[in-house]
């Protein structure tokens, strides 16, 4: 078990440059398997989480070479497709939720696969659902095991249809898409999610020798092949790190510039900083953030407290909203977060108002901040991290805090964030790794 033991209350200065993105990541890893040629990705991030998964592909057979960290060449030219359903890659890929998205590229090159009870965050109830019923609108059959806890899909002949999505469901949207692009027929994906990381998903796939069109809208027209191949592809910058250094300039009045920011990706992220009173200047692709004595939370035209909800690309993501939440803490004025997605993203607030902050927790999915206008600080607590969202909030309200906090398991943070610890010192964070007996 590690913590983090933090010396709070540093201003951070200086330049970070944001990892590649963790949800792009394991689509496009996923996605090596619909080819047996040679696929090279750069920028991946080295976090747990996309390790895991390239580990199960090498234990898949898929041949890995990793020239440097954050360049990996695959070739699944020769696939163990049984090893998905044994006890070794149960227990491997329980931990993992993006492990569901293998089973689109499989379906779409070996007409079969097994989808384990998926793993990942506590923050509650991720169905399958829109996977599931998607897959059979494609023609795949699906039948669930108790005695192995393992969904089996095959797929003789996948054909393509109409499909209209019950949730703009990202995760679906990208299986969906990895299985239609081989299917038999064209496939029209309506509600379909249109993140960039789908728009990366769906570019790469092109160069790869897929017909897909009406990237970047939720409407989008699949013509099946028979045949991909091998590509070059580089990962957006990480969306939800640029944001977490935004509210971390912010809580700790620091002036960080995010190199490489990928601005033109960021959709709305930007504008809902703004709202709470956060000075960026944007410079190409890089984003300043100038030191702040103080920032003050917009109010809508009619002067009616500012409400900030999650909902779907071109939306604001609900991975921000924990980091929102926090940012909050200091500003002036009151801002009401509304988390629609998950049931129980916001219960972390508990360790917050321990530390001092004023929030209101209405019920699993809405709280209220008001803002503590620099007039007290955080004090230093104990406790742990959550989830990966939740426990990189909680970091930025300990390196706000006075005192000394400890963030244990941690581990949650790493799946989602590359060698954070290093990157806050170089910022000037008093921040230190302790391994716990």
């Amino acid at each position: 078990m590690h913590s983090f033991v933090v010396q709070g209350g540093r201003r951070l200065e200086g330049e970070v440059v944001p990892q590649g993105a963790k949800n792009e990541a394991l689509q496009i890893i996923s996605a090596v398997l619909l080819t047996p040629e040679k696929v090279t990705i750069s920028h991946i991030p080295d976090i747990i989480d996309v390790n895991l998964l390239i580990e199960l592909l090498g234990e898949m057979n898929v041949k890995i070479e990793r020239p440097q960290r954050d360049t990996c060449i695959f070739q699944a030219d020769d696939v163990d497709v049984d090893y998905l359903h044994s006890a070794a890659f149960k227990q491997k890929s329980g931990r993992l939720r993006g492990s569901v998205m293998l089973a689109g590229p499989m379906l779409a090159r070996f007409r079969r696969a097994f989808i384990p009870k998926p793993g990942g965050d506590k923050i509650g109830r991720r169905r399958l659902d829109t996977h599931i019923i998607g897959f059979e609108k494609l023609g795949a059959s699906f039948t669930y095991h108790e005695e192995d806890g393992f969904f089996h899909l095959e797929a003789p002949h996948l054909k393509g249809t109409y499909i209209l999505l019950d949730e703009p469901s990202v995760t679906g949207t990208a299986n969906l898409i990895m299985a239609a692009s081989m299917a038999g027929g064209t496939t029209t994906l309506y509600n379909a999610a249109c993140e960039p990381y789908i728009q990366q998903l769906c570019r790469m796939l092109n160069r790869m020798g897929a017909r897909i069109s009406g990237i970047g809208s939720n409407l989008l027209r699949i013509e099946g092949v028979s045949y991909l191949g091998g590509t070059e592809h580089r990962m957006l910058p990480d969306m939800i790190e640029v944001g977490s250094f935004i509210g971390l300039a912010a809580m700790t009045q620091g002036a960080i510039t995010i190199k490489n920011a990928g601005v033109e990706h960021l959709g709305i992220i930007p504008e809902k900083f703004r709202q709470l009173g956060i000075q960026l200047d944007i410079r190409g692709d890089d984003i300043h953030i100038p030191s702040q004595e103080k920032y003050e939370i917009q109010t809508f035209l009619d002067g009616s407290v500012m409400t900030i909800y999650d909902h779907p690309w071109p939306g604001f993501t609900p991975d921000l909203l924990s980091i929102v939440l926090v940012t909050a803490i200091q500003a002036s004025g009151s801002v009401l977060i509304h988390q629609k997605m998950f049931e129980s993203r916001l219960f972390f607030v508990d360790k917050l108002i321990d530390m001092g902050a004023r929030i209101v927790l209405c019920d699993p999915h809405r709280a209220v901040v008001i803002g503590l206008e620099r007039e007290q600080s955080l004090r230093g607590i104990t406790m742990s991290s959550p989830d990966i969202r939740a426990g990189v909030a909680l970091l930025i309200a300990a390196l706000s805090a006075e005192g000394k906090s400890v963030i244990q398991n941690i581990e949650q943070i790493d799946r989602g964030y590359q060698d954070i610890d290093g990157r806050l010192r170089k910022l000037g964070a008093g921040i230190e790794r302790v391994v716990s007996s």
